[in-house]
């Protein structure tokens, strides 16, 4: 039988995780030194499938003690492990936007390959690529999608909202929300200038010949991926705010919301922020853990029947 290792900083949807799974939690434990390094210690008497469950918020420390984990599993004798990091670090910068930029997607890919025989994550954050696999060398790279528990959250709170896209890439994830349940949707166009400037415009939000959507008293919720500065959702509100309408939320998959960025949202009438427990924070509003343990119990159906 597999089980599930964690760490105390991810320490609860990985006892959730081994939970839906009916398998053992184990926890690694950490010890920092003085100078900065990390003592990892590992329980003892692993088996040969373990789960390693960790986000990959603040990543630089986490990966150098996932890797040592996996040494140390293999060295114990463990012959399959299976990374599961809800967000994924490392994957926006997928080309070198300037001279002499390392693409880090590629090198962090290339590193969790090797160390993992399964990376399974959540909505990472791609750009210029269709598959995970394409980041991380392996067959085994899955990317999961928060959608169908972001929409089952949403149906609890409101008959008939507006869904809003803040970008083209947010599409995929705004119609997969409002399709089910015959919501009305929209995508705004965004052009960036910089890590905390950008522009949103609601007024090419005609996709696929839907109708322009009126917001004018109507529950819109604002639908992304990761919400990190605030800056983009900032503008999308402003927007939408132009059509009086009965109230605005924002739902995200991956909450980071940096600085003040929650009291700036909130400052401006934001009714409600919520996310995923992906990223551990104050917002946290609905579980991904049950998406990621249906995919594994599948995976390992598969491997038994072949």
């Amino acid at each position: 039988m597999a089980i599930i290792l964690g760490f105390d900083d991810y320490l609860s949807p990985a006892q959730q995780l081994a939970e839906s799974l009916s398998i053992p939690f184990k926890q690694v434990e950490l010890h920092q030194f003085p100078d900065g390094e990390t003592k990892v210690t590992l329980p003892m008497n692993l088996p040969k499938k373990i789960i390693i469950c960790r986000t990959l918020n603040q990543p630089n420390a986490k990966l150098i003690e996932l890797i040592i984990t996996a040494s140390a599993a293999r060295a114990q004798g463990v012959e399959h492990i299976t990374l599961v990091a809800p967000y994924l670090c490392y994957m926006r910068q997928d080309i070198a936007f300037h001279q002499g930029e390392a693409i880090s997607q590629k090198i962090i890919g290339k590193l969790l390959g090797d160390y993992f025989d399964r990376v399974i994550t959540i909505d990472p954050h791609l750009h210029r690529i269709n598959n995970l696999n394409e980041a991380i060398p392996s067959n085994q790279a899955i990317a999961l999608h928060a959608s169908s528990a972001m929409s089952a959250f949403l149906k609890k709170q409101f008959s008939q909202p507006v869904l809003i896209g803040p970008d083209e890439e947010s599409e995929q994830w705004v119609k997969a929300i409002a399709k089910p349940h015959q919501w009305d949707y929209a995508i705004a166009t965004k052009e960036r200038f910089g890590d905390k400037s950008v522009a949103i415009n609601l007024e090419s939000n005609n996709k696929e010949n839907i109708n322009k959507v009126s917001l004018t008293n109507r529950d819109v919720i604002i639908v992304d991926d990761i919400a990190s500065t605030g800056k983009t959702l900032e503008q999308a509100v402003k927007q939408i705010q132009q059509q009086a309408p009965t109230s605005i939320s924002i739902i995200v998959t991956h909450a980071f919301f940096v600085d003040d960025a929650i009291t700036r949202l909130t400052n401006m009438d934001v009714a409600h922020i919520w996310s995923s427990d992906s990223v551990l924070h104050n917002s946290n509003a609905f579980s991904i853990i049950d998406i990621i343990a249906e995919q594994l119990e599948k995976l390992d159906k598969t491997m038994v029947n072949n």
